[in-house]
């Protein structure tokens, strides 16, 4: 089970966020807080911030943390602080978009929406440097077969099925893949990996 705690200062956003978790089966929430100094003792294992201008991550906390905003330069900054793993999801995330992500950072994966984790790139566009220990961070295993799977020309729905998981996960999958190979599109992810030498041909 997933401990979640919903933090922002409406009120109203914290209860629609709470009844939207409420039916999930491996999700609890266990606290709504105005803010991050309020979590006091409560133990989770993702920080569900509806509002990124009540936030104040300047430590290591020990868990992850899921971002709802249109802004992205709002958590810029905020992302560089020693997070255990985090994501970005647009503020009119639906219902399955939300639970996927909220699952996919308890295991520890970089997860965002399309369009939101591209202005997140830690490596710029066109780095040269090769060899995996240029990565930010080492791929996962799961992350290696999505890749694998996406140089074979599988599309995410193929990748869900040939990996028995959900097509949202395999979006989340490469977002933190994108994330930690410094692209932005399948085809440069595909082209970095074979550079890595983390995809056989």
């Amino acid at each position: 089970m997933i401990r979640v705690i919903i933090v922002s200062p409406n009120h109203a956003l914290r209860v629609g966020l709470r009844e939207m978790l409420a039916s999930h089966p491996q999700i609890r929430v266990v606290g709504e807080v105005t803010s991050l100094e309020d979590m006091h003792d409560l133990e989770t294992e993702v920080a569900l911030f509806a509002s990124v201008s009540s936030v104040r991550l300047t430590t290591q906390h020990d868990f992850a943390t899921l971002f709802l905003t249109d802004d992205i330069e709002s958590v810029r900054g905020i992302l560089n602080a020693n997070m255990r793993a985090w994501g970005v999801l647009s503020a009119d995330a639906g219902e399955d978009e939300l639970t996927a992500g909220i699952l996919a950072v308890a295991e520890g994966l970089w997860v965002g929406a399309p369009g939101l984790v591209e202005g997140l790139m830690h490596l710029p566009k066109g780095e040269e440097s090769l060899g995996e220990e240029s990565l930010i961070e080492p791929l996962t295993a799961r992350e290696m077969e999505v890749l694998q799977n996406m140089a074979a020309g599988l599309a995410n729905k193929q990748i869900a099925l040939a990996l028995n998981i959900s097509e949202h996960t395999v979006k989340f999958h490469l977002s933190s893949l994108y994330a930690k190979l410094g692209v932005s599109s399948r085809t440069e992810a595909v082209r970095r990996g074979i550079e890595l030498g983390l995809i056989s041909l």
